[in-house]
């Protein structure tokens, strides 16, 4: 990766008003108010309880009837897999409806109480779950991605590496399906579990306070990229002090060596957990830059992008 030049973004006024045609920020509220449900109907792989902590859900935000245009996409929050930040939740899905998607944010199991595997197969199964249940949501199946901040990008590279095609046998309808992401959307992720560039706090939480090499090369994202992993987009500052940029670059080098399609916008300057970029003129570009790159895939269509009336 030495002397390699990954990303330049120059944003001329040309570029600036199609940015701006897709919304950044929520503009209305969801058509009804979303509704929570269990991954699992009964206890959780692994519950060491029955708390709320030890339940993993989706909570269901649809957009409203006249915009959702099929596809879905799993929220994965941050808070360095020890809690769930709530600038990273909500706002997120209410975001994702404002351009026709149904959205899910996944309240994945944490640590100290949890460690890996648990994470994973929450993910895993919030995949399946959206893919198995397409159509009681009105969701285009080949049309689901995930999206993840911090830590909860970390989860997002997890998904987008770590998946399988189902059990066409399994009892469980859900476990018969794919857990394979469509896309990934990773923002100012925890990639590497490996130091120096590791943040140490989501490792712990994740893999407990001494793992084996062998785990933390497991579960270092950008050591488990292949050709089958999907497209993935992500968004990283340049001054992110708590999670460093080698994180982001070090898996765009990956998707590169393995020939998968991939966007990086590095911004230089801003803290980590910038959310949907608040009130910064250039940090709060990147959801629009995001959803043209969803309509360039296919994803969505360019008139989803379309400002709202």
């Amino acid at each position: 990766m030495r002397g390699r030049l990954l990303c330049v973004v120059l944003l001329t006024a040309a570029s600036l008003c199609l940015i701006q045609a897709a919304p950044t920020q929520p503009t209305s509220m969801p058509a009804e108010e979303p509704t929570v449900l269990r991954l699992w109907e009964s206890d959780a792989p692994g519950a060491q309880g029955s708390a709320p902590a030890d339940i993993p859900t989706l909570t269901v935000f649809r957009p409203a009837q006249e915009k959702m245009n099929g596809a879905a996409v799993v929220v994965c929050p941050g808070g360095g897999y020890g809690v769930l930040a709530a600038h990273e939740n909500r706002p997120i899905a209410e975001w994702l409806n404002s351009i026709g998607i149904t959205s899910f944010v996944l309240k994945y199991r944490l640590g100290p109480r949890y460690h890996h595997p648990v994470m994973m197969e929450d993910v895993n199964r919030a995949i399946r779950t959206v893919r198995a249940r397409a159509k009681d949501w009105a969701i285009d199946p080949n049309r689901i991605g995930i999206i993840g901040f911090s830590a909860g990008g970390h989860l997002a590279s997890t998904a987008v590496t770590h998946f399988g095609a189902g059990t066409t046998d399994a009892p469980d309808p859900v476990e018969r399906v794919s857990s394979r992401p469509d896309f990934g959307m990773l923002i100012y992720p925890v990639i590497t579990m490996t130091d120096p560039f590791a943040h140490r706090g989501s490792r712990k939480n994740l893999l407990g306070d001494e793992p084996a090499q062998e785990l933390i090369d497991f579960m270092s994202s950008e050591k488990q990229v292949t050709d089958q992993t999907p497209p993935c987009f992500l968004v990283h500052t340049s001054t992110d002090a708590a999670v460093p940029l080698q994180n982001s670059l070090m898996f765009v080098d990956a998707m590169e060596k393995h020939h998968v399609p991939v966007e990086l916008h590095v911004f230089d300057h801003g803290p980590h957990g910038i959310g949907l970029g608040g009130t910064d003129p250039e940090l709060s570009q990147w959801p629009g830059l995001c959803a043209m790159w969803m309509a360039h895939h296919g994803w969505l269509k360019r008139s989803d992008l379309a400002p709202q009336k």
